[in-house]
Order: C-alpha cells, then sequence, then structure tokens
C-alpha cells in the first residue's frame, strides 16, 4: 500500500507553482522539484535560485531568460551531461553569477559563454581537474572550488581581478600559479596536502590583517616577501631566510626598529630593499 505521506508529497510536486509574471526574482528552494514542468519562467527574471530541489537536467526555457544575471543550481543531482547544454546559451551571455555547488560534476564546466561572470562556484563535487578554468571570463572575481578532488593549482593566471579563491578540502600538495592574482584577498586551502612550500620564490601577503610573522623560517628560497598594509607590531621568523631580497613591511604598526638587524641577520648579504613607510617606527 503506498505510504499516504508519499502520495500527499508527490501530488504537491505535480500541483502548478503559482508565479508573478512580472518577477524579476524567482526562489523555490526546497521545493523538491524533479522537474521544472509546474513553474512558470517569467522572462523579467534577473535572478532564479533553484537551490534543494532535485533537479537533473536543464529546462530549455531558462536559455530564453536574457535578463537573468544569477543563477543557482546548489544541491541538486546535476552530472556533466546534465550542465552541459548552459555551454551554448547565447542569450544569458550577461549572467554573473552562477552557482551549480552539492551536485554530481566530475569536471569543470564549459562556462566561457559568460563573458562577464563574477562568481562561479563548483563546490562540494567530484571535480579531479581545474583544467577548464582558462576558458572562464578573466572578469571573474570569486571562484570556489573547495570539496572536490582536485591535485592541482591550474588555469588560473588570467584572473587579475580576483579577489577570493576557495580550494579547502582537496588534494594540494604546492601552492602554485599565484603570482598574477595581484588582486587576491582571500585565500583558503585548509583541509589539503600542503606542507612546507620550501620551493616558493615569491610570497605576497599584503592586505589581509596579519598581526604576526609565522610560519615563514622554513621558506628558504625566497627572494621577496610582502607582507605590507597589515597589522604587524614586529618583524619576526625570517631570520633562516638567507636569499631574502625585498622585503615589503610598509603600513604596518611596527612601533620600533631595534629588533630589525636581529631580524635580517640571516640575509645581510642578499637583502637590497627594506620598505618601512607608514610605521610609528619612521
Amino acid at each position: 500500500m503506498e505510504d499516504k505521506n508519499q502520495a500527499s508529497s508527490d501530488e504537491n510536486l505535480d500541483q502548478t507553482v503559482e508565479i508573478d509574471l512580472s518577477s524579476t526574482v524567482l526562489d523555490l528552494t526546497s521545493f523538491q522539484l524533479h522537474d521544472l514542468n509546474s513553474v512558470e519562467l517569467p522572462p523579467s527574471l534577473t535572478e532564479l535560485d533553484l537551490t534543494a530541489n532535485r533537479l537533473s537536467s536543464l529546462d530549455p526555457r531558462i536559455s530564453h531568460l536574457s535578463n537573468l544575471k544569477k543563477l543557482s543550481l546548489r544541491q541538486n543531482l546535476f552530472d556533466d551531461a546534465g550542465v552541459e547544454p548552459i555551454s551554448n546559451w547565447v542569450a544569458l551571455s550577461g549572467l554573473e553569477e552562477l552557482v551549480l555547488r552539492d551536485n554530481k560534476l566530475m569536471k569543470i564546466p564549459e562556462v566561457g559563454i559568460f563573458k562577464g561572470l563574477l562568481i562561479f562556484d563548483v563546490s562540494f563535487n567530484e571535480i579531479t581537474s581545474l583544467n577548464g578554468l582558462s576558458k572562464i571570463s578573466n572578469t571573474l572575481r570569486e571562484l570556489y572550488v573547495s570539496k572536490n578532488e582536485v591535485s592541482k593549482i591550474e588555469e588560473i593566471g588570467h584572473f587579475h581581478d580576483l579577489q577570493i579563491l576557495e580550494l579547502g578540502s582537496n588534494r594540494l600538495r604546492v601552492m602554485e600559479n599565484l603570482q598574477n592574482l595581484s588582486n587576491l584577498q582571500e585565500l583558503w586551502l585548509g583541509r589539503n596536502r600542503i606542507k612546507d612550500c620550501v620551493a616558493l620564490e615569491e610570497l605576497y601577503l599584503s592586505h589581509n590583517g596579519i598581526a604576526k610573522m609565522e610560519g615563514l623560517s622554513t621558506l628558504v628560497n625566497l627572494h621577496v616577501l610582502d607582507i605590507s598594509s597589515n597589522k604587524l607590531t614586529s618583524i619576526d621568523d625570517i631570520q633562516n631566510l638567507t636569499r631574502l631580497e625585498d622585503l615589503w613591511l610598509n603600513d604596518n604598526q611596527i612601533e620600533s626598529l631595534e629588533s630589525i638587524a636581529e631580524a635580517v641577520a640571516g640575509s645581510t648579504e642578499t637583502l637590497a630593499t627594506i620598505y618601512l613607510e607608514n610605521n610609528p617606527c619612521v
């Protein structure tokens, strides 16, 4: 005998979802929809949120929503084939935010058609490689690829405007290919397999709210260390950096110069420049 609660649930799913056809925002979070057959999609939509449903394929009507700026397909059942049609949806080329978090993706989807994409989220999938990121617009500002199976940081060098990069809970062993991310403000690499980046030659950590210099002593190949515009009150943990050439400490809260000679003792033969502007000690 069919469960009464299940029958009632199925009946609700079959009912047409009433939508204001002049709406610009449509939030269908947790409607448990298997498809969008019961839903009207107003052409005026700028935001469509389909989070926490049971969708596995894209409704072709979405391809005509030329005003759409935000599309969330988070927590559904999409696999690679299920999202593939989106790569040809020219009318959606103005999309700025695409969320595919928590699905069944095995690879980075082809989304190069979105020329003004700002936010792209494919966290909590089964993606093994960042191959495909090179085709994504260089306008991207936030990239989330946490909780996947990625083993190498690659194809991100063109993201000059990127501000947030989330790569936590992957299989990364090395921090690499980050040198072109000049506007990066947040870098998340927790729960990976990174040990010491002993081959690192340049490290840029400005504008991060850092209050103490630590964990640097093993980076013995560093030539450039930029830790400017933080909250440092002293210079620490760089005595072993015997190849250091440029040290950026400007715009911090360093009050005394007494310990600086000791701090850079190991690099006196290579150190060419120390920037200390806008510190109390200056």
